[in-house]
Protein backbone atom coordinates (compact mmCIF):
# COMPACT_ATOMS: atom_id res chain seq x y z
CA UNK A 1 0.00 0.00 0.00
CA UNK A 2 1.52 3.15 -0.77
CA UNK A 3 1.48 6.07 1.97
CA UNK A 4 3.29 9.13 2.95
CA UNK A 5 6.46 7.52 3.39
CA UNK A 6 6.12 5.94 -0.72
CA UNK A 7 6.51 7.08 -3.80
CA UNK A 8 4.61 5.28 -6.60
CA UNK A 9 6.86 5.33 -10.17
CA UNK A 10 4.25 4.59 -12.85
CA UNK A 11 4.42 4.66 -16.82
CA UNK A 12 3.48 7.54 -18.49
CA UNK A 13 2.33 5.87 -21.35
CA UNK A 14 1.30 2.21 -22.77
CA UNK A 15 3.87 -0.18 -23.89
CA UNK A 16 6.50 -2.78 -22.73
CA UNK A 17 8.98 -2.83 -20.37
CA UNK A 18 12.10 -3.66 -22.01
CA UNK A 19 14.50 -3.30 -18.90
CA UNK A 20 14.68 -3.35 -14.91
CA UNK A 21 17.65 -1.34 -13.70
CA UNK A 22 16.47 -2.04 -10.25
CA UNK A 23 15.69 -4.71 -7.62
CA UNK A 24 13.85 -4.53 -4.39
CA UNK A 25 16.32 -3.43 -1.83
CA UNK A 26 18.16 -0.80 -4.00
CA UNK A 27 19.22 2.27 -3.08
CA UNK A 28 18.32 4.54 -5.68
CA UNK A 29 18.43 8.37 -5.76
CA UNK A 30 16.07 11.00 -7.65
CA UNK A 31 16.36 10.67 -11.38
CA UNK A 32 18.30 7.57 -11.52
CA UNK A 33 16.52 4.92 -13.98
CA UNK A 34 14.85 2.56 -12.66
CA UNK A 35 13.07 0.99 -15.83
CA UNK A 36 13.17 0.95 -19.98
CA UNK A 37 9.71 1.77 -21.51
CA UNK A 38 9.49 0.79 -25.01
CA UNK A 39 6.46 2.58 -26.65
CA UNK A 40 5.41 3.51 -30.04
CA UNK A 41 8.69 2.38 -31.45
CA UNK A 42 10.86 4.57 -28.52
CA UNK A 43 12.70 3.63 -25.62
CA UNK A 44 11.60 5.92 -22.56
CA UNK A 45 14.10 5.96 -19.10
CA UNK A 46 11.48 5.81 -16.39
CA UNK A 47 13.20 7.60 -13.72
CA UNK A 48 12.97 7.92 -9.79
CA UNK A 49 10.97 10.75 -8.24
CA UNK A 50 12.83 10.26 -5.24
CA UNK A 51 15.56 9.04 -3.34
CA UNK A 52 14.86 6.26 -1.50
CA UNK A 53 14.78 2.23 -1.24
CA UNK A 54 13.24 0.30 -4.19
CA UNK A 55 10.15 -2.24 -2.18
CA UNK A 56 8.62 -3.31 -5.35
CA UNK A 57 9.07 -3.50 -9.09
CA UNK A 58 7.37 -4.62 -12.20
CA UNK A 59 8.68 -7.51 -14.58
CA UNK A 60 10.83 -7.18 -17.24
CA UNK A 61 9.07 -7.63 -20.54
CA UNK A 62 5.41 -7.00 -19.12
CA UNK A 63 3.29 -4.81 -21.16
CA UNK A 64 1.48 -1.71 -18.98
CA UNK A 65 -0.71 0.96 -19.63
CA UNK A 66 -0.94 4.57 -19.24
CA UNK A 67 -0.15 4.63 -15.10
CA UNK A 68 0.02 1.54 -14.02
CA UNK A 69 2.66 1.01 -11.47
CA UNK A 70 6.45 0.43 -12.43
CA UNK A 71 8.13 0.43 -8.67
CA UNK A 72 7.52 1.39 -5.59
CA UNK A 73 9.95 4.06 -3.72
CA UNK A 74 9.79 3.65 -0.01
Amino acid sequence: ALDANTAAVTAPLPGTIISIKVKPGDKVTANQTVAVLEAMKMENEIVAPVDGVITFVASKGASVNTDDLLAVIA
